[in-house]
């Protein structure tokens, strides 16, 4: 295809896109409504339920994240810098590495802190 016909479709299917996201949050969120009055709920008194951990998840991730790309950085311009072809994969893999070690470790906090609940409400 050429670049004038790919300016035309994308000229229709981004706006075409975004009323179907649209579309569909407003939708299943009335179907949602629905359902719940149907179970003899009320949808004004349901609040979303907040994460206790989020932040702390998202902060890992992040730094972590942060700190592989760091690390890719250092490495290209250090120990492949006389190679001919870009890095693009060490950029991608430490980010990658370090991301989900930052995961492992909010999840390893996450368990710690649940158990310690749990052993004190045993205890008592």
């Amino acid at each position: 295809m050429e670049t004038a016909q790919l300016g035309v479709l994308a000229g229709i299917l981004v706006p075409l896109g975004f009323f179907a996201m649209i579309f569909g949050i407003v939708y299943l969120n009335k179907r949602e409504k629905l359902s719940m009055i149907e179970r003899g709920m009320d949808p004004r008194s349901y609040k979303p339920q907040s994460a206790p951990y989020q932040n702390l998840k998202w902060g890992l991730l992040l730094i972590g994240s942060g700190i592989g790309l760091f690390l890719a950085f250092i490495l290209d311009h250090s120990v492949f810098r006389y190679m001919d072809d870009e890095a693009f994969f060490l950029y991608v893999a430490l980010i990658a590495i370090f991301g989900g070690a930052g995961l492992i470790l909010s999840y390893r906090i996450e368990k710690k802190e649940v158990l310690d609940k749990d052993d004190l409400t045993l205890q008592k």
